[in-house]
């Protein structure tokens, strides 16, 4: 490959940041991580020619160039996803190109990322969810809160987003409790009377009025939560408990998620339930449950 030097690679990248810091307004670790590969991407086409790509160099890129590239992110050990996040910043970048250069190069359209190994949610065991939400006799304010927030991820499978959204008229819940998801979607989730329970004694506790126009849940400052709050809450809960580190916050709603299931749910009811938009999202559970099946079928039959 020839280097034409018009229209240096340096000066299109830079280009590149600054829309995207000016017009989509992305984020400074969007910017970082999309620097940081086309820097990459620059250095490995000098490896391959002599001095710095132009413009009618990157129009001769091949499909073979791109994935040279690709396989040499995967040669020093990098995983899947962080090549697919480079191979998308080189998409990206492309696309400008197109748009603003009329720099056009149709191979890297064409280019497929590394498939990323499916990654199955990790519930927590039913003893363990269950010791993270037991009420404690005698604990302060905090305690109940953090109770009641666990008690509504893996009693009614809600989001840390949506459990911290919930407003203080919501504090006397009943049956059901109408909840805005992903997508600004609304969804009705039941509510069993733990949860009910766990709430009603957080509120009886809480030493912040519960005004219904104001957050539900406070912090030990009397301001709104954050989920950040809520998972170094359960860090410390699991720590006195002897937990993993996989009961996370989450955890706690992949479990709602495969009890129902294991109890006979159908995917479409659990699908709502979660507010997944789509029933593949909801399917990984079916796979947990087999291999929970496979597990217990190893441990008790007397020839497995």
């Amino acid at each position: 490959m020839e280097i034409s030097g018009s229209n240096s690679i340096d000066g299109l990248t830079a280009d590149f940041l600054r829309a995207l810091r000016a017009e989509r307004r992305a984020s400074n670790y969007t910017l970082r991580n999309y620097e940081a590969a086309l820097e990459r991407f620059k250095s490995f086409l000098i490896s391959r020619c002599s001095g710095s790509p132009g413009k009618l160099d990157l129009e001769r890129l091949e499909t073979r160039d791109f994935r040279a590239f690709l396989a040499g992110r995967k040669a020093v050990g990098v995983d899947a996803a962080t090549v697919n996040l480079d191979l998308s910043a080189i998409r990206t970048f492309f696309r400008f190109l197109e748009k603003r250069h009329e720099i056009r190069n149709d191979a890297v359209a064409a280019l497929r990322g590394p498939k990323r190994k499916e990654k199955l949610p990790r519930p927590v065991d039913a003893d363990a969810a269950a010791a993270l939400i037991e009420k404690e006799d005698g604990a302060d304010w905090k305690v109940a809160r953090d109770t009641a927030i666990f008690a509504l991820l893996y009693g009614a499978g809600l989001r840390i987003s949506e459990a911290l959204s919930l407003r203080g008229s919501d504090r006397r819940i009943g049956d059901t409790l109408k909840i805005k998801g992903k997508g600004s979607k609304y969804r009705i989730v039941p509510v069993i009377p733990a949860v009910r329970i766990a709430i009603g004694d957080y509120v009886a506790r809480c030493p912040y009025s519960v005004e219904p126009a104001g957050p539900l849940f406070f912090s030990t400052r009397g301001k709104d939560m954050s989920a950040r709050m809520v998972q170094r809450a359960i860090a410390a809960r699991r720590a006195i408990l002897g937990l993993p580190p996989t009961a996370t916050p989450h955890a706690l709603r992949h479990t709602f998620a495969t009890e129902l299931l294991a109890a006979g749910g159908d995917l479409r009811t659990i699908q709502e339930l979660l507010g997944h938009s789509s029933i593949a999202a909801t399917q990984r559970y079916t796979k947990i449950d087999k291999e929970r099946l496979l597990d217990v079928y190893s441990a008790a039959h007397p020839r497995a």
